[in-house]
């Protein structure tokens, strides 16, 4: 399994910690734009529909990715899903609220405590999912890019330092680190 560091560094801008994200992850800034989008659950990989609303979760989501330093395999996709959850589902709409759910569900099947942890992490949070509209437009997340770290971190209620406290781990279908 590959590993990294845990989180990005304070002093990093977000769109160069979004980057680095979206490249250790074999993500790009252009499959946001693609009808369908690629996923994997337990290993197994899938397509699922690329709304506009979803479109814009993920790109706040790996945002969430970026400020919490959690990792995208089962266990930090779990982690993630629970710390997102936790403000409560309504702002994510019936669908990405589903994925996220779930995603939850198999964060407490596979690793309840980290789990668990992130949950109790989110209790002071907000989520950029609660911050912004669902439709919002390209401005508002470039000017998320155009933070550092450090100011989107304190803008969610997150530590300096970010939550994750063992190394990212990556997808079964990341690059090779």
């Amino acid at each position: 399994m590959k590993t990294l560091p845990t989180p990005f560094p304070p002093e990093w801008t977000v769109r160069e910690a979004r980057d680095a994200y979206l490249a250790e992850n074999g993500f790009t800034v252009e499959a946001y734009d693609e009808k369908w989008t690629g996923a994997s659950f337990f290993g197994i990989p899938f397509k699922v529909p690329n709304t506009r609303r979803h479109r814009w979760a993920i790109m706040l989501h790996d945002l969430h990715h970026v400020a919490t330093g959690y990792g995208t395999d089962l266990v930090g996709e779990g982690e993630i899903s629970a710390w997102e959850l936790r403000p409560g589902p309504v702002s994510l709409g019936l669908y990405v609220g589903g994925i996220v759910f779930l995603g939850t569900l198999a964060g407490a099947f596979v690793a309840p405590r980290r789990t668990l942890a992130a949950w109790r992490a989110a209790r002071s949070i907000r989520t950029l999912h609660d911050q912004l509209p669902a439709t919002a437009d390209e401005g508002v997340y470039e000017a998320l890019l155009g933070l550092t770290v450090a100011e989107l971190r304190e803008r969610l209620g997150v530590p300096r330092a970010g939550l994750a406290r063992e190394p990212r781990r990556l997808h079964d279908y990341a690059p090779a680190a």
